[in-house]
């Protein structure tokens, strides 16, 4: 699975040096994230818990730490890279912030992954593809309908109602990114030219779509059972992809990929009243000559929960 590849990856794209290379290069993706965040602290109410808890967390490469720290009883970081936080925590400058910090080490979506594959594994792919693109992507239908998305999930030592502040740092596309993947690597093992199939095929379309869509929910709805009353939740998640060549520099002709649902607005305005909203832009990597570059388009929230 993907997600067990993430601590690999993380050395790669989190901690300090990926924060330096951010400050030069994407500047504004690191101020909103602050900005957020930190106005996310400041609307807790008053008598409203003074814990905060970060999702996705990582080496806390967006998130202000040390802004969370002073400004809460406890910081908690939730992944599953026990490493990442780890190193996210060693960057503190006082033992005393440290010792403030906890670390909850689970998937956040509840083992939606792990659900997929065990599906994935029961089918004979080999056999299905010698019966063609749509019994394959058929069978790929299957296994995102019938696969379990805990709504919400259940993570024991995360307890209802614990934290004034919940954070979702930039990891809501994962959830459900990843576990897509794994499951076209499936396909890809058995026959490369297959992927190329899936566009064609409505109902895996469909049955990804209503997965995506699934994921988000319980997702918010995460959130939502964990934050006080009184409390802030802020989201900041990636909403669409895209390619820029560096003969481009102005992004006029970029290719551009949806990563979430186009009712993704609706989906939050179930849970959640929007205080604050804000859309910026970030390279991850920047183009070259002969190699387009990659960025995201993010949008960033601060919510209140509805009763």
């Amino acid at each position: 699975m993907r997600i067990d590849s993430l601590s690999y990856n993380n050395l790669q794209t989190q901690g300090t040096s990926r924060r330096a290379w951010l400050r030069e290069h994407a500047p504004q993706h690191l101020q909103q994230c602050a900005v957020l965040t930190t106005g996310g602290l400041m609307q807790r109410s008053t008598g409203t818990s003074r814990s905060t808890l970060v999702l996705g967390a990582g080496a806390c490469t967006e998130v202000p730490l040390t802004d969370l720290v002073r400004s809460s009883e406890e910081v908690v970081l939730a992944d599953t890279d026990l490493a990442a936080m780890q190193r996210g925590r060693d960057e503190l400058s006082a033992a005393s912030m440290r010792n403030r910090v906890r670390f909850v080490q689970c998937d956040i979506s509840g083992g939606v992954s792990s659900d997929l594959l065990r599906l994935a594994r029961r089918q004979d792919w080999q056999q299905l593809a010698r019966q063609g693109a749509n019994v394959l992507f058929d069978a790929a239908a299957d296994c995102l309908e019938q696969c379990k998305v805990p709504d919400p999930p259940n993570i024991y030592t995360l307890r209802d109602g614990d934290f004034g502040l919940v954070v979702s740092s930039v990891v809501l596309t994962q959830l459900f990114s990843y576990p897509l993947l794994d499951l076209m690597d499936r396909v890809k093992e058995i026959d490369e030219n297959m992927l190329l199939e899936q566009e064609r095929h409505r109902r895996y379309q469909d049955a990804a779509q209503n997965f995506r869509i699934r994921v988000i929910r319980a997702h918010l709805h995460f959130m939502r059972k964990l934050v006080d009353l009184g409390g802030r939740a802020v989201l900041l998640t990636d909403i669409r992809g895209f390619a820029q060549s560096a003969r481009d520099p102005e992004g006029h002709h970029r290719r551009t990929i949806p990563l979430v649902p186009r009712i993704f607005p609706e989906l939050i305005g179930e849970t959640f009243t929007v205080v604050e909203e804000a859309q910026w832009e970030w390279m991850t990597d920047l183009p070259e000559e002969e190699r387009f570059g990659r960025g995201y388009e993010v949008s960033g929230y601060i919510l209140a929960a509805k009763n």
